[in-house]
């Protein structure tokens, strides 16, 4: 799937991870680091390296909350709003690639949210 979405995704100058912070942004702007970590299932050491390049390549901006000083919130600029018109193609185009029917894609979906569902640990000691 990822060689599918290089080509695409190159050209608009975004890594697979990458455009998953940008698929989460556009649903909802504004959020903090800790809504995308739990958002995209990543621990924030991963997450803070992408979220500086994307803020390095002028895609989103990193600011302080004013109510919590602890807390990044991570906006989308302008550029990162333009960008979704680019890339609001980008799932049919996948969806068709994989010769899969919409139904056949929901059930797959919904499995391998089971199974990632399954592999979480279900207590914070299981993680070690």
């Amino acid at each position: 799937m990822t060689a599918v979405y290089r080509p695409k995704l190159e050209a608009m100058g975004l890594t697979y991870p990458q455009y998953l912070v940008m698929l989460v942004l556009w649903e909802r702007d504004g959020r903090s680091v800790g809504e995308l970590c739990a958002a995209l299932a990543l621990d924030s050491g991963t997450l803070s390296p992408l979220l500086k390049r994307l803020e390095a390549a002028g895609f989103v901006a990193r600011s302080r909350s004013a109510a919590d000083e602890r807390r990044v919130e991570i906006s989308l600029t302008a550029t990162g709003r333009d960008l979704r018109a680019v890339a609001c193609g980008i799932p049919d185009e996948m969806a068709e690639a994989t010769g899969l029917s919409l139904e056949e894609l929901g059930t797959l979906r919904g499995l391998l949210q089971r199974l990632s569902q399954g592999l979480r640990p279900r207590h914070p000691q299981e993680a070690r």
